[in-house]
């Protein structure tokens, strides 16, 4: 997701599963009674990093990230994926804050058993948090970040991409293809003309409205109006009345779904009936709540398919469901499970490549490895270009019914 994308909470009770230990090589030696062992034998305790809003009006999505990543560390422990390996994870709350997540970044740094790290939700965090890992050559895999100058530089728009951190990667796509993936949705499906554009100043929401603004333009759509919402605010009604002044059929928004839930409310009671789409930011059961209007017909994208559609994701589901987490997988688990799931195949070819043993560089063997991971995952498959971004550019339209979010349009996105 976005810069400043999604969510989940759970009280930080494990500052980072090995972080008290004083270490000098990657990895620490446990005393051999681990009950994944399989068998005798000291192993090798490596820690996957997790960051993502664990607390805050994002938190929903940043426990479904923390526990799918958790489910991954678990599997592959029971299934002894990699030999003389167990994986823990060490997650920690950014509250969707980019001061947080650098924070957050150096702590994981320090700690020498981190050999990978999953997150963050937003694209905002991502931003201040990619030089600290690059620095230390840690590999970092967002599962919802959707921002394109985060692999592909702040010049991607005119054609110049330049990977600026090869130690950066994601399992989601990007706004690039979810922007325009939403601009034709809403022009050549729904059938939209006059659209006021809507976002929140971020870095998620105010790009993928670039984007999707030069979509629809370009598809013969109208923009009739734009304008700009504070984060936190909730007092829109002068938006509102100016979307419904414009003639607009349609509004796009791009940011969160807090704000996006209460633009959507406004502009219904402004007397403007017309449906608000936005992208994986607002597609959360918290955009429906925030609303006090019925919100029937609004759309919203988001990476992937519909994980529970996906024959690969059964398996995740079950698991994730006989795990018993308190909190839902959410819109990111499946990505979670994915970018953690990478991270241990990275670590698997690095042992491979050493005849079984950690490496001593093994930060650097990780990321190396990375750019030649190709699996089948929850999401599908799993491989990234060379710019780190996922080869997997599937997207899908949501849209509210009877209160809830039902899927209407899944496909690979065509240039």
């Amino acid at each position: 997701m976005h810069l400043v994308k999604h969510r989940s909470f759970l009280l930080l009770t494990t500052a980072l599963a090995t972080g008290a230990l004083t270490l000098t090589a990657c990895g620490s030696r446990d005393d051999g009674k681990d009950s994944n062992d399989n068998g005798g034998g000291s192993k090798t305790t490596v820690v996957i990093g997790v960051d993502a809003p664990l607390t805050g009006s994002l938190s929903a999505l940043g426990q479904g990230i923390k526990n799918s990543v958790d489910l991954a560390a678990k599997t592959a422990n029971k299934n002894n994926e990699v030999k003389g390996v167990t994986f823990t994870t060490g997650p920690l709350d950014d509250q969707a804050v980019p001061g947080t997540g650098q924070q957050n970044a150096t702590k994981l740094v320090a700690d020498k058993n981190v050999l990978g790290v999953v997150g963050p939700l937003n694209s905002g965090v991502a931003q201040s948090m990619q030089g600290v890992f690059a620095k230390a050559g840690l590999t970092e895999v967002s599962p919802a970040n959707t921002n394109p100058a985060l692999s592909q530089g702040d010049n991607w728009a005119k054609g110049e991409k330049n990977r600026p951190f090869k130690t950066y990667f994601r399992t989601a796509t990007t706004d690039v293809i979810q922007g325009r993936f939403a601009a034709q949705y809403y022009h050549n499906d729904a059938k939209k003309q006059k659209v006021f554009v809507v976002d929140d100043k971020q870095t998620y929401g105010a790009g993928l409205a670039t984007i999707f603004t030069q979509e629809f333009k370009r598809l013969g759509g109208e923009v009739v109006g734009t304008d700009h919402l504070t984060v936190k605010e909730t007092d829109f009604s002068g938006i509102a009345n100016k979307i419904k002044n414009s003639g607009a059929d349609s509004v796009y928004f791009g940011g969160q779904f807090p704000e996006g839930g209460l633009l959507s409310d406004q502009v219904k009671k402004a007397g403007a009936h017309i449906p608000l789409m936005g992208g994986d930011g607002i597609y959360d059961p918290g955009f429906i709540s925030a609303s006090g209007e019925s919100n029937d017909g609004d759309l919203g994208t988001s990476v992937g398919y519909p994980v529970e559609q996906l024959p690969s994701a059964q398996t995740f589901v079950k698991n994730y469901q006989a795990a018993g987490y308190k909190d839902p997988y959410a819109a990111y688990g499946g990505y979670s499970y994915d970018a953690a799931w990478a991270i241990i195949q990275a670590v698997k070819k690095a042992v491979e490549d050493n005849n079984g043993k950690l490496p001593s560089n093994a930060r650097a063997a990780v990321v190396d490895a990375m750019s030649k991971i190709s699996f089948d995952g929850v999401t599908g498959k799993v491989s990234f270009d060379q710019y780190g971004d996922t080869t997997n550019k599937q997207l899908t339209v949501y849209q509210v019914v009877g209160g809830v979010w039902k899927s209407v349009k899944s496909a690979t996105f065509q240039d």
